[in-house]
């Protein structure tokens, strides 16, 4: 998508969800002394570092202020050699599109297998119930294709990949070292607890519950003590409280209060509040 479409998405979602207290993004800062997560209007994007050697979760926006604000994690864009995609909407996947301003243009981007069908125009992104086709996304990065249940090393990161279809045909959420999960746009959080992600942008309501209860079932046998970590609405270690509600999705559009919320900001794409001084001192809450 274009600097100028992802310009006309910020300028729409802005009007059709202002005063929802919908959006909760994190501002940008650290999680902990591993995760860095960075503000892109209503979307975060993340860094793992590991023994001298980051990865990128996800790839953001379109954004100008990207650069800007790695500086304000003291992470240069050239030291990211690799970048972590979860699916390829443009609030995912920008800074690393063909138009992009190309701070990454050396990483490897690792994608699902089955969601790079859409890169290659062999599926196209539907969104609304499947009546609005999303432009179609272009990236010249080296991929590496990525199966569900794949294990993988980035140097001495552990990564392993499921597949949560859904919201996408091909959306993958990473378990990185055991410890903390990235789960793209397959949980959102409401007041109440997690749900499925937001009913307007899936591709198939129903088969993303099915997928995030199957992901659920798996983590829960393996009692791992987790990092539960959103694209729009925060992280928490809580899974009883990542889950509550995962048999549910979310209605955006319909004022339900469990799923709204009173403390997400009346317009997600304002940033004023997003600062160099707290992204320094402050550690990001969990929910």
């Amino acid at each position: 998508m274009s600097k100028k479409d992802s310009k006309d998405q910020e300028r729409f979602m802005s009007f059709v969800f202002r005063g929802k207290e919908i959006f909760k993004p994190l501002n940008t800062g650290f999680i902990d002394k591993r995760v860095g997560c960075i503000r892109e209007y209503v979307a975060n994007i993340y860094f793992y570092t590991k023994e001298n050697q980051t990865i990128m979760i996800d790839a953001g926006y379109n954004y100008d202020r990207l650069a800007e604000k790695m500086r304000w994690l003291d992470i240069n864009p050239k030291d990211i050699k690799d970048i972590l995609i979860t699916h390829q909407d443009t609030d995912h996947v920008g800074a690393v599109e063909k138009d992009s301003d190309g701070l990454f243009r050396q990483a490897i981007i690792y994608i699902g297998r089955i969601e790079n069908e859409y890169l290659e125009g062999r599926k196209r992104r539907k969104v609304l119930w499947g009546l609005y086709k999303l432009p179609q996304v272009y990236i010249d990065n080296k991929k590496v294709l990525i199966d569900d249940g794949q294990v993988f090393y980035i140097g001495n990161i552990k990564i392993e990949a499921f597949l949560v279809q859904g919201h996408t045909w091909g959306h993958l959420v990473y378990l990185i070292d055991d410890a903390y999960l990235f789960t793209g746009d397959t949980i959102w959080f409401g007041a109440d607890g997690g749900y499925a992600f937001l009913n307007i942008l899936a591709e198939d309501s129903k088969l993303q519950i099915k997928s995030l209860k199957k992901l659920e079932e798996i983590l829960r046998k393996r009692k791992l003590k987790l990092k539960i970590i959103t694209g729009h609405t925060g992280w928490s270690d809580n899974p009883d409280f990542a889950f509550a509600h995962t048999d549910e999705i979310c209605n955006a559009l319909r004022r339900k209060p469990k799923v709204h919320d009173c403390k997400a900001p009346y317009d997600g794409y304002d940033e004023r509040d997003d600062t160099e001084e707290n992204a320094r001192k402050i550690l990001l809450d969990k929910y």
